[in-house]
């Protein structure tokens, strides 16, 4: 394995990145899904009224990657990785949907509207310092990687 992808599933020799990687990995993946279960309130009929040019691709782009990066932070399969899109998809929700709350209402209705993405930004930058934890696909490559480098 080469020394950049060692040095990415590098992961902490504990078990503390468990109960974030289920919020994260569970929330993206539901939000995904219900993109495509509910396209008028949760997918394109929701990128339309925000704005976004074609929502019907935005839509799928994004639910797309909350589906497939949820599912690899719950295996804890390149979390590090997977954080970085789930990061840029929490950065455009909070510039898209949260700045003009704050512009138009106020800070509080702001950061009533804004709780859970900012606990899951918080969640996703303890993921990108930490990693996925002793209980994690990374965690056994890690360990695999070790191995060979003492035989």
């Amino acid at each position: 394995m080469n020394k950049f992808i060692f040095k990415i599933i590098r992961t902490t020799n504990d078990n503390r990145s468990v109960i974030p990687r289920l919020i994260v990995g569970l929330v993206f993946l539901s939000e995904g899904i219900q993109k495509f279960l509910f396209s008028e309130t949760a997918g394109a009929g929701r990128f339309a009224r925000i704005g976004f040019p074609d929502p019907e691709l935005w839509a799928v782009f994004v639910a797309f990657f909350e589906i497939s990066c949820g599912i690899l932070v719950l295996m804890g399969l390149l979390t590090r990785i997977a954080a970085i899109p789930l990061l840029l998809i929490m950065t455009t929700a909070i510039i898209t949907t949260k700045i003009p709350i704050l512009t138009e209402k106020g800070f509080w209705n702001m950061a009533h509207e804004s709780r859970t993405d900012f606990a899951m930004t918080m969640l996703l930058i303890f993921l990108l310092i930490y990693g996925a934890g002793k209980l994690s696909a990374d965690y056994r490559m890690n360990l695999m990687e070790w191995r060979s480098k003492i035989q």
